[in-house]
């Protein structure tokens, strides 16, 4: 497995494993994957992963800014999907790590995720990469009509933003 740069040639994968985890109802709030486009502008334009395994995508990872406002520029949330197929194999801890330094690289200092408080795989696999949970956010949206609860977690890089 290798994990590289994602491009616009990805994106018909990358949309399949989306929905994927759509599919879940615990990865995400949104009901449907976007257009490429809409996905390309709501993330950041570095940070933005695949795992390929014989010409197949297997998983992705990116950064979405948390807000427009400068002083937040070093602070990115995270986006992580694996392909059913591929999950319970260290595709998501590898695309984490390598989603870590390559943050770093860029100068973010603080990454975030927010997950389904029943994702208990994804909260395991953040903690194991050194994030720590920071809060419970209760009801915080509805996903056919349910109200969610959500933990949010981050991880605050040991190099960057020292100064």
């Amino acid at each position: 497995m290798q994990i590289q740069p994602m491009t616009a040639a990805h994106y018909p994968a990358v949309r399949t494993i989306y929905e994927e985890g759509i599919a879940t109802g615990n990865a995400t709030f949104e009901t449907q994957a976007p257009t490429w486009e809409a996905w390309d502008r709501a993330h950041l334009v570095h940070s933005r992963l695949v795992a390929i395994d014989g010409g197949a995508v297997l998983g992705w990872a990116a950064l979405s800014p948390v807000s427009s406002r400068c002083v937040y520029g070093g602070v990115a949330e995270i986006s992580l999907y694996i392909a059913a197929e591929a999950r319970r194999q260290g595709v998501g801890r590898q695309l984490l790590q390598s989603l870590i330094l390559d943050s770093e690289a860029h100068g973010i200092w603080t990454l975030q995720a927010g997950t389904f408080a029943e994702n208990t795989a994804s909260i395991s696999l953040h903690m194991q990469a050194g994030f720590r949970v920071v809060g419970y956010r209760e009801r915080i949206g509805q996903q056919h009509g349910v109200w969610r609860n959500t933990v949010l977690l981050e991880r605050r890089s040991p190099y960057i933003g020292l100064t």
